[in-house]
């Protein structure tokens, strides 16, 4: 018997700590430490600076089939700021490309709920966290579907929201970091500060955003179906819950 291709695929499991190291403690300490004549130089530390980030991100689609507009759009961003430096354009356009990234996904989320798939379900609202058609089931049981519905919609302009920050703070972030002419050695050690900075300055304050849309969206789950938090849990998180306590009492 043959198994399917989606059997063979592993389980992805977030490694946050992977992914700040790999995608950026590593790219910018080689950016600002080793871009000197004396060392790598600006063109070898602003490959391999990049090569980090941009190898890393191709292994997890590959690797996982994480084929994702979002994760696309990630790879397209390493790979124009390295054009950016190697072309030696106008620091200009590293400000608009930061800009520019988290401003498409921000658009791509709001265009979204005009199709089968808007992104707020690809996010948030998914089977892999919520156990959506039991909660669907209630939701028409009880004739709340619709106020659901609007309460979506609501966290969906949220969830664009935050990538206009985001949109934002990379802009300001880039004037104000990278003032140096692309191609040069203080370009390199201000683009790795620049990632550094990002960050506390943005990922994190982005991450707190999307905590409180999907407590939001709970608090709405909650308010129209009665369902505790456990109860509209997706079943396999029951069930890994369930094997870690098991594996606890036997130790």
């Amino acid at each position: 018997m043959t198994s399917s291709p989606e059997s063979r695929t592993p389980d992805h499991k977030p490694r946050p700590w992977v992914d700040l190291l790999v995608s950026i403690i590593i790219p910018s300490v080689i950016l600002m430490k080793f871009s000197g004549d004396e060392d790598l130089g600006r063109v070898n530390a602003l490959v391999i600076g990049l090569a980090f980030p941009l190898g890393w991100g191709l292994f997890e689609l590959v690797r996982y089939h994480k084929k994702n507009f979002i994760a696309l759009l990630g790879l397209i961003s390493v790979a124009l700021t390295g054009g950016i430096g190697l072309m030696e354009l106008s620091p200009q356009w590293l400000a608009i490309k930061e800009a520019a990234i988290p401003s498409i996904i921000g658009l791509a989320v709001l265009v979204s709920t005009r199709t089968k798939y808007p992104l707020v379900r690809t996010l948030l609202y998914n089977p892999k966290v919520l156990d959506v058609d039991k909660i669907h089931t209630v939701l028409k049981e009880n004739g709340r579907v619709a106020e659901f519905e609007a309460r979506l919609m609501k966290a969906t302009y949220f969830l664009a929201g935050t990538f206009l920050f985001s949109a934002i703070m990379n802009y300001v972030l880039a004037k104000w970091i990278v003032t140096s002419p692309s191609g040069t050695q203080a370009f390199n050690e201000e683009l790795g500060q620049m990632t550094l900075v990002s960050y506390p300055m943005i990922a994190i304050p982005s991450m707190v955003m999307m905590i409180g849309i999907f407590y939001y969206l709970w608090r709405s789950i909650r308010k129209l179906t009665g369902f505790t938090l456990e109860e509209a849990m997706a079943p396999h998180l029951h069930e890994e819950q369930g094997s870690g306590k098991s594996t606890t009492k036997d130790r």
